[in-house]
């Protein structure tokens, strides 16, 4: 069976909010990056390694492409590839494609995914969120030590734990009735967990660094008033451009 991620980088799941999510990120550099506050990352966009704003604003663009197309990691790596090594940069290896891609994809398709699990209709019928980790080799311990919990939709956890929690993270969310919980005699639990043992030994249970926040409770807002400079220059340089093309 095909993951989430999978049904949306085929093109068989595509959510408007994930486009637009994407969309709205400004490119910047990883120092620039690195430099916001958490809350503010989400609304930025960055590649290890590159700096010049014509090479960023490519792979944002192929990248939207494929959330909006349902272009697969060949068809970005390919893609990027030819425009890199046509301006003198050595193309992307394979794991460095998918680090990008997957990582991208996956949390513009989480925002999507959460945009919809919470409006008024789906919060009244299915009240209550379980966290779901690939069981596999590749799997973090402490995601691992994630998998199966149960949280009300609303608890606080879901600010720092909503996948993606780190680089090539396939976690999920599994939205539960009242009566899917009963039925499986799930435990509902309402304070986040310090640590586990997972394949006997303790983990602490934490989200990756620069992963502990919530994209989807962080939309870009037009008014850059209170916005980092780095972001400000970013959106002046993007509608310059959108202005002379």
């Amino acid at each position: 069976m095909n993951d989430l991620f999978d049904l949306l980088a085929d093109g068989e799941i595509v959510f408007e909010e994930a486009v637009k999510y994407f969309g709205d990120k400004l490119p910047v550099t990883s120092a620039e990056f690195h430099k916001l506050a958490e809350e503010y990352k989400s609304l930025a966009f960055t590649v290890s390694g590159y700096t010049k704003a014509q090479v960023l604003k490519k792979f944002h663009e192929e990248l939207l492409k494929a959330i909006e197309d349902g272009l697969t990691i060949k068809d970005f790596k390919e893609n990027m590839n030819d425009f890199l090594e046509r301006r003198g940069y050595t193309g992307l290896t394979n794991f460095q494609a998918d680090n990008i891609f997957r990582t991208n994809v996956q949390t513009a398709y989480q925002v999507g995914h959460y945009k919809q699990m919470t409006s008024p209709e789906v919060m009244k019928l299915r009240p209550y969120w379980m966290y779901d980790a690939v069981h596999d080799s590749r799997t973090r311990p402490s995601h691992l030590a994630m998998d199966g919990r149960v949280f009300r939709a609303d608890d606080p956890i879901w600010n720092a734990w909503y996948p993606p929690n780190g680089f090539r993270c396939r976690c999920s969310i599994v939205t539960l009735s009242e009566r899917q919980v009963q039925e499986r005699g799930l435990k509902v639990e309402s304070e986040p967990p310090v640590s586990a043992e997972v394949n006997g030994r303790f983990v602490n249970i934490l989200p990756d660094p620069n992963f502990s926040t919530n994209p989807a409770k962080h939309a870009f807002k037009p008014d850059l008033t209170d916005y980092p400079p780095a972001l400000k220059k970013a959106f002046e340089k993007r509608q310059k451009s959108q202005k002379d093309g």
